[in-house]
C-alpha cells in the first residue's frame, strides 16, 4: 500500500526507521522550501469582510519556527560534525535563520540517509542561496566520496535582474548511500546541428559517422591492417570481424570499414549507424526541461510545482519498477505523480492538510476514484471515534480539528483569526457568474452544541450578508431544536448561469456524514483553488504491498 503521510517529516521519519532500522527506500528526492524568504502561499481569494480577512498561509517556510538550539544540541548526541559545523556556523556572521534552515534540514536528511537502502539515491533540489553550505551538510552525512553530481537545472529563460546576471537555475545535488547504488543509463536526443555536421547519409537514407579507430599513445605498438599502418586502438582480431561484418551499402566501405580513394582503411575507418546510438549519455546540465508556464496543461496552481519530467527523469534514473521512491517535502505530489506513472511504490510526507489534500485530488483526477484503494493516507482520522480524539487533546488539538474540518473535508479555506473571528472558522465560495460569487461560512464545534449555537450563527451569516452557512458538529449532539431551527431559517434561492435551484440557507453536517463522503448542498461552481489534474491514458499499476 503507497502511504500519505501529514505531519512533520522527522517525526515520521523516526518512526520508519524505527520499524526498519536497516533501510527500506530505494530512492528520495526532496525539494524543501528554499530559505529565500519568500511565502510558499497557494493564492486563496480574499474574503472581503468587515470584520476578518480570511486568507491562508497554507505552504509557508518553517524552519523560522523551529528551536534549532535544540536541533543542533539533538545533533550533538547523533553526529558530532554536524553538529561542530552548525554550532560554528551559528557563532559567525551568518544568520540565524540560516542557520536555523541548515539545522532542520541536517536532522532530518540523516534520518532520510537511515532510511535508504544501501544501493539507495538521494537527490536534494535546492538554489544557489543555500546549496553551497547544503553541499556541506550532505558531505558530513553521506560521505564526501559519495556525491555524484551538482545538477544544474536551467528552470527559466533569459531574463532581466536589475544590476544582476539573470538567475535562471536551481541545483539538484545528488549522492548515493553506499559506493554501489542502482543506476539506469540515461540518454538524450541528438541536436539537429551535430547530426547535420557529424553525420552522413548512406543512398538508402541511413545516418552514419565514421568513428576512429587509432590510439595517441605512444605505447600501444603500431601493425598493418590491410594497407594502413597506424596504432590501432583494437586487436588485429577485432579489427577483421568489424572488416568481415555484413557489407553496407556505405560509399567506399568494405564491411563495417571505412576506405580511402585508394581503397586502404582510413584511420576514422568504423562504420556507426544512427540507429545503433542511444543518444548522448545525460550530463550534469539540463536545459531540456522547462518549468511550468502559467498557461500550462500540467500546472494545478501550485506555486513551485515543478515539471512531471523532471521527476520521471530522477526517478527513471536512479530506481526499477516495482522500487520504493519517497519525498518527504512533497508538496502538491509531482514525485507521487511520477512515481506512480512509472509503477513504482512510494510515499509522501508533507506538513500541510492542503498538500495531502491536493496531491489524493491530483491522483484521482488522474487516475480515477479506483486509485483510492492503492493509498492510504496517515495522520488524519479514519473514523468518528478518531476524529473525537483529535479535537478533544487540547487548544492546539482543536484548531487542529478544525483546520481538518475546513480544508480536508470541505475543501474550503481557515479563518486565520483563530479567537474573536465574528462566530466563523472558515469558508467556501461559490460562483453566481464569471464575476460574481457567494460564500458559504462554516462553523465548526468540536464539543457539545445546542439550539443557541444555531441561532448565533444565523446571526453570523446574516451580519456577514453571506449565503449559506454550514455547520458541523458529531451525530450525537444534534438535537431536534436545532433541526427545528435550520428548517425555519429558510432557503437560499440561486440563479446563477444555466439553472436556478434552492438551497438550505443552513445547514447542518455532522462529522460522520462528512467522513462518509457526504457533501453540503450549495451550488457547483467550475471555479476552483487548484486545477484539475489531466486523466492518464493508462492507470498506473497497483502497489506491491510494501506497507501492508
Amino acid at each position: 500500500m503507497n502511504h500519505l503521510y501529514f505531519g512533520d517529516c522527522l517525526q515520521i521519519l523516526k518512526q520508519l526507521n524505527h520499524k526498519n532500522p536497516d533501510g527500506f527506500i530505494d530512492l528520495i528526492y526532496i525539494d524543501p522550501p528554499f530559505n529565500s524568504k519568500r511565502n510558499y502561499n497557494v493564492l486563496f481569494e480574499s474574503i472581503d469582510l468587515k470584520d476578518a480577512t480570511a486568507q491562508k498561509q497554507a505552504f509557508a517556510d518553517t524552519w523560522s519556527n523551529v528551536s534549532y538550539i535544540d536541533t543542533i544540541n539533538e545533533l550533538a548526541e547523533i553526529n558530532k560534525d554536524l553538529y561542530t559545523f552548525l554550532k560554528t556556523l551559528s557563532n559567525i556572521r551568518i544568520s540565524d535563520s540560516a542557520v536555523a534552515y541548515l539545522s532542520t534540514m541536517a536532522i532530518r536528511i540523516l534520518y532520510m540517509r537511515k532510511a535508504l537502502k544501501d544501493t539507495g539515491s538521494f537527490y536534494l533540489h535546492c538554489d544557489p542561496t543555500m546549496s553551497h553550505y547544503l553541499k556541506i551538510v550532505c558531505d558530513l552525512i553521506f560521505g564526501e566520496k559519495n556525491f555524484r553530481s551538482e545538477i544544474i537545472w536551467q528552470r527559466a529563460d533569459a531574463h532581466n535582474d536589475p544590476k544582476n546576471y539573470g538567475s535562471i537555475h536551481d541545483v539538484i545535488l545528488f549522492y548515493s548511500k553506499e559506493k554501489q547504488f542502482k543506476w539506469n543509463h540515461t540518454y538524450t536526443p541528438y541536436s539537429k546541428s551535430y547530426l547535420t555536421s557529424k553525420w552522413s547519409t548512406t543512398p538508402s537514407g541511413r545516418r552514419y559517422k565514421c568513428d576512429d579507430m587509432t590510439d595517441p599513445r605512444k605505447s600501444m605498438k603500431e601493425y598493418d591492417f590491410m594497407g594502413t599502418v597506424a596504432r590501432w586502438r583494437t586487436n588485429n582480431e577485432k579489427m577483421l570481424d568489424l572488416w568481415n561484418a555484413e557489407q553496407t551499402d556505405v560509399p567506399n566501405s568494405h564491411g563495417r570499414i571505412k576506405l580511402t580513394q585508394n581503397g586502404i582503411p582510413r584511420k576514422d575507418c568504423k562504420i556507426t549507424f544512427l540507429e545503433e546510438r542511444e543518444g548522448i549519455p545525460l550530463q550534469d546540465l539540463w536545459t531540456d526541461i522547462n518549468s511550468l508556464r502559467g498557461g500550462a496543461d500540467e500546472r494545478l496552481g501550485y506555486p513551485t510545482q515543478k515539471p512531471l519530467s523532471l521527476l520521471e527523469r530522477i526517478i527513471k534514473t536512479s530506481s526499477s519498477e516495482g522500487d520504493l521512491v519517497a519525498d518527504f517535502f512533497c508538496g502538491c505530489g509531482t514525485t507521487v505523480a511520477a512515481a506512480q506513472k512509472l509503477n513504482r511504490n512510494w510515499l509522501g510526507v508533507d506538513i500541510s492538510h492542503l498538500a495531502v489534500r491536493l496531491i489524493a485530488k491530483r491522483l484521482v483526477d488522474t487516475y480515477g476514484l479506483n486509485i483510492k484503494h492503492n493509498f492510504r493516507i496517515d495522520g488524519f482520522p479514519q473514523d468518528a471515534a478518531s476524529a473525537r480524539m483529535l479535537a478533544t487533546e487540547n487548544k492546539e488539538g482543536r484548531f487542529n480539528f478544525q483546520e481538518w474540518v475546513i480544508e480536508v473535508l470541505l475543501n474550503g479555506v481557515v479563518n486565520t483569526k483563530k479567537t474573536g473571528d465574528g462566530g466563523y472558522d472558515g469558508y467556501l465560495t461559490f460562483y453566481i457568474s464569471e464575476k460574481q460569487k457567494e460564500f458559504v461560512l462554516v462553523e465548526v464545534k468540536s464539543g457539545t452544541v445546542n439550539v443557541k449555537n444555531i441561532r448565533e450563527f444565523i446571526q453570523v451569516i446574516e451580519k456577514q450578508k453571506a449565503a449559506i452557512g454550514l455547520f458541523v458538529c458529531f451525530e450525537d449532539t444534534v438535537t431536534k431544536e436545532m433541526l427545528k431551527e435550520i428548517k425555519q431559517a429558510g432557503n437560499y434561492h440561486y440563479t446563477g448561469t444555466g439553472y436556478e435551484s434552492d438551497f438550505p440557507k443552513i445547514q447542518i453536517l455532522t462529522i460522520e456524514d462528512l467522513l462518509d463522503d457526504r457533501v453540503p448542498k450549495i451550488p457547483q461552481s467550475n471555479i476552483t483553488t487548484f486545477r484539475k489534474a489531466q486523466q492518464a491514458e493508462e492507470p498506473g499499476q497497483a502497489s506491491l504491498g510494501l506497507f501492508d
